[in-house]
């Protein structure tokens, strides 16, 4: 894949004006955009500056975290508090994801999404009000482990890093989450699935695949 140097500014740019022209695949009055990518890369920041460009073009969105969705820490946590396995297929609620985010936002749906349903620190529910998106709106759900998921993703965005970049960026203990990357990448080659593909190694200096057709 060729990848091209780019500012983050324009990529913002370029992606929020690629997704605002964008209609949903199953006719959805709604838009369901990913940024995955592993905590290292932040794909947060992203979600954030892409946000912030499409208000400024009129449309209502809502930035939602995978991390709000984990399940709770008797089932996370069942096999250790650090089994990569586990935290590649036990961690993040999925089901509660369709059902709170993708559900809503089918043609038909109700546009309420469920900002977040489970807080890691206290582990109990959050107990957060429903958001109500208009017809034209848009969800930006950002995190890792996104794509291989069957999520109706009508754009996605996927941060790259090599492996020693993953490494050297990921704090001493998150480490043990390498192995669930690198499972990530031989299981969904998130570089092939994604719409776009950002290299991040160094974050002053992204390259992008460049916005799809």
């Amino acid at each position: 894949m060729r990848l091209e140097a780019i500012t983050w500014e324009r990529l913002t740019d370029a992606l929020a004006a690629r997704i605002d022209a964008l209609t949903a695949h199953d006719g959805s009055p709604w838009l369901r955009v990913a940024v995955d990518g592993a905590p290292a890369a932040a794909p947060g920041d992203l979600a954030g500056r892409l946000a912030e460009a499409l208000r400024l073009r009129g449309r209502a969105v809502h930035k939602a975290d995978a991390h709000g969705f984990l399940r709770p820490a008797s089932l996370r946590l069942e096999y250790g508090r650090e089994d990569p396995d586990a935290y590649y297929d036990e961690w993040f609620d999925r089901r509660a994801l369709w059902r709170e985010i993708f559900q809503p936002l089918e043609p038909g749906g109700t546009g309420r999404v469920l900002p977040d349903l489970w807080d890691p620190e206290t582990d109990r529910a959050t107990r957060s009000a429903y958001v109500e998106l208009p017809p034209g709106g848009l969800v930006l759900l950002h995190g890792p482990l996104l794509l291989g998921q069957w999520f109706p993703f009508d754009l996605s965005a996927h941060l790259k890093l090599s492996p020693a970049a993953l490494a050297r960026r990921t704090p001493e203990d998150q480490r043990w989450t390498l192995p669930a990357f690198a499972r990530y990448e031989a299981e969904v080659h998130p570089e092939e699935s994604a719409d776009v593909v950002v290299r991040a190694d160094d974050p002053r200096r992204p390259a992008w695949s460049g916005a799809p057709g």
